[in-house]
């Protein structure tokens, strides 16, 4: 069965030719104006649901934005409509729990894999199979963080599909299973907690495309939930330039995926200065 009218996708309501091949991920369709804002020439092409898409450039590059809204099944959504769109290349950005004491509030932390404790990956996929990101957007990903001069971490996060499972699982039925498990994730040394990356990873791997996880840490799970030794944080400071297209030891696309982290940092909502722009919106109105 098609999900799509005059090539038109059933949910994110856009066509081959809206997007560029690269694609940033962010779950809150807010945030997708605030990255956008960041493009050259960016133009709103679709809103809908909890879909909301931008398209502009980004050093000649023609890139895009994209809100998945929270949780794999959604996620898994975009990306299956986007690939059919004509993207191919994914980083997928947000916030994290940070679990690790090392992760720090304000840090940020590369997903290398992630823990399938979510449902939508085992629909894609048997239990056994790993979901890990692309190794060439993880390396971008990695190059860009030690260009920012930004403390960051990169390592295995744990994905869930229950927001209050995690935060309270003391009151929960399976609150046993729950607190045992986080108990394990911590002993080996799990970075963060986040929703989407274990479901985007494998789903990837189905579409044969690329896909990565960028976070900035802002819960402090760990530490909140007094199972490790509470840690002063600095303040939070991100500074990337907009000369990071300097950068040019690396393929065309990777030098791509630079610079949507790049746009993806210095559109964080608790940085205090940002990049005005005006945007326009689609020709139809949406």
């Amino acid at each position: 069965m098609k999900y799509t009218e005059n090539g038109i996708q059933y949910h994110l309501q856009i066509k081959m030719g809206d997007v560029g091949r690269y694609v940033i991920l962010p779950g809150d369709p807010k945030r997708c104006e605030k990255i956008a804002a960041f493009f050259d020439s960016p133009k709103l092409v679709a809103d809908s649901r909890e879909f909301v898409t931008y398209t502009g450039y980004l050093d000649g590059e023609r890139v895009s934005v994209t809100s998945t809204g929270i949780g794999g099944p959604s996620a898994s959504i975009a990306m299956e409509e986007l690939v059919k769109a004509g993207a191919d290349t994914f980083v997928r950005v947000g916030t994290c729990g940070g679990m690790d004491i090392d992760v720090k509030s304000g840090d940020l932390v590369i997903a290398t894999g992630a823990i399938r404790n979510e449902g939508t990956s085992r629909e894609y996929a048997p239990i056994e199979f790993p979901a890990v990101a692309d190794i060439d957007v993880v390396n971008a990903l990695i190059a860009a963080a030690k260009e920012s001069g930004h403390d960051w971490h990169k390592g295995i996060v744990q994905c869930k599909d229950s927001f209050y499972g995690q935060h309270e699982p003391e009151i929960m039925p399976v609150s046993y299973e729950l607190e045992n498990k986080w108990q394990a994730w911590l002993r080996l040394g799990c970075k963060a907690s986040e929703m989407e990356s274990a479901a985007l990873f494998v789903v990837a791997d189905y579409l044969k495309v690329r896909c990565g996880s960028v976070f900035q840490e802002n819960r402090s799970l760990c530490r909140r939930k007094n199972r490790c030794q509470e840690r002063k944080s600095g303040t939070f400071r991100i500074r990337i330039s907009n000369g990071i297209s300097h950068i040019r030891t690396v393929d065309r696309s990777t030098g791509s995926l630079l610079k949507l982290l790049c746009s993806l940092i210095k559109c964080d909502p608790w940085l205090s200065h940002r990049r005005k722009r005006r945007i326009k919106g689609p020709a139809n109105g949406i």
